[in-house]
């Protein structure tokens, strides 16, 4: 039996200018005329017409459509390619989501800097790690650098997942800035070069035997700087007399005045806070467990630099 175009717009549910477009394209073709001219269907094209619409309803274009049933194109692969296409978008819409939950928490304002939050998010993960990947390659350039240190630096990846929360997108850009500020990395490099020198003899940089002194600055500091003591009181003098000997020795070098200046300005070389800053922004992008990222040293370490100096000064 043929079918009428508006018995056919009443079984599939499609507007007759509809299926006349797809005859007119040659995507649904009629199978006959009537005698008077009217476009007829058939089953076969009842089922071809019924397959365009779901294609369609998918979000399917007409090429693609054509492909599939010309039969250059399976099905399989159609859905395929398809479904990765809405993967693709499924991310995007994710991560829209989430620069404006976090565009509403942080009460953002300012047009450029909302601008800059989407661009910043909407990176690849590819174009998210070189930005990584330059910062490092600023930082250990041409330096004798320890290899096995400087590779676990280059190794770490920033991994932004597909559906980012608003507090991950706020890192994210937090620490793409971070990394391309050049005061930042001017500092960065400068402890590169000192931990290079120090490597290599040219400097009394940190040896590796002063790891678990550092523990032990941690232990005595601690308790010292939560209770609100000054570096350069009696306490903080103690702090020093106690473990500036051991440093020295860890050194090969003897304790003094001029040692304990030397150590004090080499430890604020090193006490950074955007360094720490740096991990802790990490830890969010990649949902690091809170344990593995440790905060607050960088404080302590700052304390204890001003402890030596101090008592070098006395």
């Amino acid at each position: 039996m043929f079918l009428s175009i508006g018995d056919l717009a009443r079984r599939t549910g499609l507007p007759v200018k509809t299926i006349r477009y797809y005859a007119d394209i040659g995507l649904v073709p009629p199978t006959d005329r009537s005698p008077a001219g009217y476009r007829r269907y058939d089953a076969v094209a009842v089922a071809r017409l019924d397959l365009v619409r779901t294609l369609r309803e998918l979000g399917i274009d007409l090429a693609t459509v054509r492909q599939v049933l010309d039969r250059s194109l399976s099905l399989a692969d159609m859905a395929t390619a398809h479904a990765a296409a809405l993967d693709a978008q499924i991310r995007l819409l994710r991560t829209r989501r989430s620069v404006l939950r976090a565009v509403a928490a942080l009460g953002i304002d300012d047009h450029e800097e909302l601008d800059l939050m989407n661009r910043l998010a909407h990176l690849s993960a590819a174009e998210r790690q070189q930005i990584i990947d330059d910062y490092w390659e600023s930082t250990f350039q041409g330096l004798d650098a320890d290899p096995v240190f400087a590779e676990r630096m280059r190794s770490v990846s920033v991994d932004l997942p597909d559906d980012p929360t608003p507090a991950q997108v706020e890192a994210w850009v937090e620490l793409a800035d971070l990394v391309q500020d050049p005061s930042y990395r001017a500092r960065a490099r400068q402890m590169a070069e000192a931990g290079a020198a120090g490597a290599s003899g040219e400097s009394s940089g940190p040896a590796p035997a002063e790891v678990a002194l550092y523990e032990s600055v941690t232990d005595l500091v601690t308790p010292l700087r939560s209770a609100g003591v000054a570096p350069a009181s009696p306490e903080g003098r103690l702090v020093v007399d106690q473990l500036a000997p051991r440093f020295a020795h860890a050194r090969g070098v003897s304790d003094g005045v001029d040692f304990r200046r030397e150590l004090g300005q080499q430890v604020v070389l090193f006490s950074d806070a955007r360094v720490e800053r740096y991990w802790e922004l990490v830890g969010i992008i990649n949902d690091w467990p809170r344990e593995q990222v440790r905060s607050g040293s960088v404080a302590t370490m700052e304390w204890f630099a001003q402890a030596l100096l101090a008592a070098a000064e006395a």
